[in-house]
């Protein structure tokens, strides 16, 4: 249960046959509103190319993997909440321990790839950093329902069931959390 009583992220499950695309008319809209989005892909090579095509689209964008130094990431960080630009692309690295809530709009591609960066907690994790948003949002582009998937969509349905007991019982109105960048 979080004091800020919001709620988890909606959670939309899309093919992922032109996902590239559709995550792009959701960028725009998200743009228009001047809220962030974080992007995940399976491998390095992928994220710097989406990463490059939404460039040439226009897009404020950049990746970000381990092939990025730690300092280098920071500032990445900085500048995505600053609105320096507004699309983060990354792989693993946008799991536990990083709460940037400006963003409003996690997408997940290929979420239907079993494996570790698919995995049920690796899910839920990256998920989550939509839930620090009034207006979180979770996308899940995936061909079929896997496993993993179903079990982080009821966890995270389930945690949501609970936030709204609570801000019903203690009479709570969720507001997105604002953290000042010094």
């Amino acid at each position: 249960v979080r004091p800020t009583g919001i709620i988890e992220p909606k959670i939309t499950i899309r093919p992922s046959k032109n996902q590239v695309d559709d995550l792009l008319e959701e960028i725009r809209i998200r743009v228009e509103r001047k809220q962030c989005i974080l992007v995940t892909t399976l491998t390095k090579k992928m994220a710097e190319e989406l990463t490059e095509y939404y460039l040439d689209l226009g897009v404020k964008v950049k990746y970000m993997h381990s092939g990025i130094d730690t300092l280098e990431r920071i500032d990445i960080i900085r500048g995505l909440r600053k609105k320096e630009f507004n699309v983060l692309v990354g792989i693993n690295l946008l799991r536990e321990g990083l709460d940037i809530p400006e963003v409003s709009l996690v997408a997940i591609l290929e979420a239907d790839k079993e494996g570790f960066l698919r995995s049920r907690r690796s899910l839920i994790q990256t998920m989550g950093r939509a839930a620090r948003n009034i207006e979180g949002e979770v996308i899940l582009y995936a061909d079929l329902l896997t496993k993993s998937m179903k079990e982080a969509i009821t966890e995270t349905d389930r945690r949501r069931e609970k936030q709204i007991e609570y801000n019903i019982k203690y009479n709570i109105d969720p507001k997105s959390i604002i953290n000042e960048l010094s």
